[in-house]
Formats: structure tokens, C-alpha cells, sequence
């Protein structure tokens, strides 16, 4: 098993990404600690993986809030002695609102979740990897990230904050055995949508211009299995870096 006797904490495990996350490190022998603001998809996570003979343990948290991220990383501790594996998975979209009808509030809200929970989360971690000399952290981006006109502006923003943040933390840990990498993934069949509420048609319109090049929609299955080898030795010579998992849409 590629991740034995491993402690991963994973992000927004209760559904999607996440989830396909969070089953397959548990096949591949890793003690998991399924972190999502919905209690009843982290339950139901961990159940299937304690159902299948694996260890793991269900956080409600909310990794906008310090404190949540606090509780999600003392348990893991307090649970499995250690934390091995960090994957900052959880996000929200942004319903492809353009700035000049962005509000104060969406723009808040989505920084919060995806670019500043995975920075608290990181923050929280770092000493136990430094403690260890070792660690692993693989922070979910988006293809938003990596370009401008995927997503609406506060999304396509805090994604490229994900970017940025893992190349910092990767280069800067590197000689402390801590490597940090991310996953584009291109559209997936997940339940994160466009966010809440109707599509900003002026966004949309402009964000829809390219998905006629898609080759195809992906699996939060595939997006998993890119995860394990950023997480496993596999990867041990990766850092710093991001792996677009997109079909190819990007390459068009």
C-alpha cells in the first residue's frame, strides 16, 4: 500500500473530489480524517470507509473559520497521533459574477474558503511536518487558476492565490523533507456547480466561450488518483509545482 499507516487530512471529503479522495488513500492504507461543513457527508464518508475495514474519523468544519481549522488538525493529532498528508480540497464557486457586479460579500466569502482556509490549514500543519522532517500537502486549484476567463473574477482570483501559495510553500519547505503541489482539474462531474443561485449571464457568456474545445467532463475518480501520487513517495522529486488534470483543454 502506497500510503501505510499514513494520517491525511482531506478538505470538503464529504462529497465529490473529496470523497473519491478520501476512499482511495483509505484503500491504500492511510488513517483519514474526513473535514467537510456538511455533518451528514463527512459521517456518511467515514461510515463507507470504516465499512471497508479502513480507519477514519469525521470533523465538522468550516475551513473559512480559524477555529475550525484549529479543531480539524487537533483532532487528527489527538486521533491518530500525527498528521502525514494535508489535501486542501474544499472550494466554492462564484456563479461566474464579473467585478463590475461583484459584491464585497461573494468576493469575501469565496477568498475565504478557497485560497484563505487553505493557507490556515497549511499554517496549522507546517510544525508537525517540521517537527518530522517530512510532510505532504497537495492543495486542489482549478485550470481557473491557471488562466483568466474560467470562472468569475473571485474565483479565478483565489484560485490563482492557490497557485501562488503552493509554489511559495513548496520551494520554501523544500529542504525541510516538505513538499507541496496542487492538481488543475478541468471540469469535473462534481456537485460544486457554478455556486449558489442563476449564473451571472454576463460572466457565464464569457466563461462558456471556451468549453466547445473541451475533449470531455472528468471524475472526481481520476482527480483522486492524481492526488495519491502527489501524496505518495511516488512523487518524492515533485514540488512546488501544479499538474493540470484537464483532458487536455488547456493544451487547445
Amino acid at each position: 500500500m502506497r500510503l501505510e499507516s499514513k494520517v491525511a487530512v482531506i478538505t470538503g471529503a464529504g462529497s465529490g473530489m473529496g470523497k473519491e479522495i478520501a476512499l482511495l488513500f483509505a484503500k491504500e492504507g492511510a488513517k483519514i480524517v474526513v473535514s467537510d461543513l456538511n455533518e451528514q457527508s463527512a459521517q456518511a464518508t467515514a461510515a463507507e470507509i470504516t465499512e471497508n475495514k479502513g480507519d477514519a474519523i469525521a470533523v465538522i468544519s468550516n475551513v473559512a473559520v480559524e477555529a475550525d481549522v484549529q479543531k480539524m488538525i487537533d483532532t487528527a493529532v489527538e486521533k491518530f497521533g500525527t498528521v502525514d498528508i494535508l489535501i486542501n480540497n474544499a472550494g466554492i464557486m462564484d456563479n461566474m459574477v464579473p467585478v463590475h457586479e461583484l459584491t464585497d460579500e461573494l468576493w469575501e466569502r469565496v477568498i475565504a474558503v478557497n485560497t484563505t482556509g487553505p493557507m490556515r490549514a497549511i499554517r496549522k500543519t507546517l510544525p508537525i511536518f517540521m517537527e518530522k522532517g517530512k510532510g505532504t500537502i497537495v492543495n486542489i486549484a482549478s485550470v481557473g487558476g491557471l488562466f483568466g476567463a474560467r470562472a468569475g473574477a473571485a474565483y479565478t482570483s483565489a484560485k490563482h492565490g492557490v497557485v501562488g501559495l503552493t509554489k511559495n510553500v513548496g520551494y520554501q519547505y523544500a529542504k525541510l523533507g516538505i513538499r507541496c503541489n496542487a492538481i488543475a482539474p478541468g471540469g469535473v462531474n462534481t456537485n460544486i456547480g457554478m455556486g449558489s443561485g442563476v449564473p451571472n449571464e454576463f460572466g457565464l457568456d464569457k466563461s462558456m466561450a471556451g468549453m466547445g474545445v473541451m475533449p470531455r467532463m472528468g471524475e472526481p475518480s481520476e482527480i483522486a488518483k492524481v492526488a495519491l501520487f502527489l501524496a505518495s513517495d511516488e512523487s518524492s522529486f515533485v514540488n512546488g509545482t501544479v499538474v493540470t488534470a484537464d483532458a487536455g483543454w488547456t493544451s487547445y
